[in-house]
């Protein structure tokens, strides 16, 4: 007779763990890294305290960060923005022609080689210190994960139904608009997720080149006058935005696309 096995922790109880458990890490990484600091007493100026860095947050003016934010959001997004209205249509030409894949797709994987913090100088030359120069920087890093998700989506339509629609004798479009893309959708948020935290990266590389305000300038402007802490605010902060506008894409997906999510077990 095999003896029950005795669980150490009851099903409610793994439950909680199980949900909370990355708020519980990250609980235990700040105290671990407060305790560290003032334990071996590290400078600020080359690891902040949690407490220092929420003390410099706090004594920045709230209208300055709004500001700052305001200028990285609105080029990150306009940057987004533009990486969709070019991605989806160069992934449709991909998939509908073969010349057109074997053209377009090399191009694209130069283009996504060259380290973008390198052409940013040229862009700013040529275009300008304005806002049309940041946002083509950030489109630059974002649209290759959206074309390669969408084209790969695509592509992996299965071939019944695209059978179907051709015995059916449907136009070309209808079976990229009502076939193709729905059975990619899946695949585009899944490059819409990598793109949009890309979108914020890209913003701030373009505000390190050329800008006056933004939260990549006020970091940088931070760092250059040795305030260590009021530039670890402005970084996490970042993050924080960064992290919103990922879970804003999940929240997109799931309220108007639910049945393209993975089935849970």
């Amino acid at each position: 007779m095999n003896p029950k096995r005795t669980e150490l922790l009851s099903p409610k109880v793994r439950g909680w763990l199980l949900r909370y458990v990355s708020a519980i890490f990250f609980i235990s990484l700040v105290a671990l890294w407060e305790l560290v600091c003032r334990v071996w007493s590290v400078p600020a100026y080359i690891l902040p305290s949690p407490t220092a860095i929420v003390t410099a947050f706090f004594d920045v003016e709230f209208s300055r960060w709004l500001t700052h934010l305001w200028a990285t959001l609105r080029v990150a997004l306009m940057g987004f923005a533009l990486s969709i209205a070019i991605s989806i249509p160069l992934a449709i030409a991909m998939v509908r022609s073969e010349v057109m894949s074997r053209t377009i797709y090399p191009a694209l994987v130069v283009i996504q080689s060259t380290p973008v913090v390198a052409v940013a100088p040229l862009i700013i030359v040529l275009m300008g210190t304005g806002d049309m120069s940041r946002i083509l920087i950030t489109c630059l890093i974002t649209f290759f994960p959206l074309v390669v998700s969408a084209a790969t989506g695509m592509l992996e339509t299965p071939d019944e139904l695209i059978e179907l629609s051709q015995s059916l004798r449907a136009p070309r479009y209808r079976e990229t608009w009502q076939i193709r893309i729905p059975y990619a959708i899946p695949h585009i948020f899944s490059g819409l997720k990598v793109s949009i935290t890309l979108a914020i990266i890209g913003a701030v590389v373009a505000e390190f080149v050329a800008a006056e305000e933004g939260l990549g300038y006020f970091i940088q402007f931070s760092t250059s006058f040795f305030k260590i802490p009021q530039a670890f605010a402005g970084l996490i902060f970042l993050a924080v935005i960064s992290l919103i506008l990922f879970k804003s894409v999940q929240w997109i997906q799931q309220w108007f696309f639910p049945w393209s999510l993975p089935k849970k077990k």
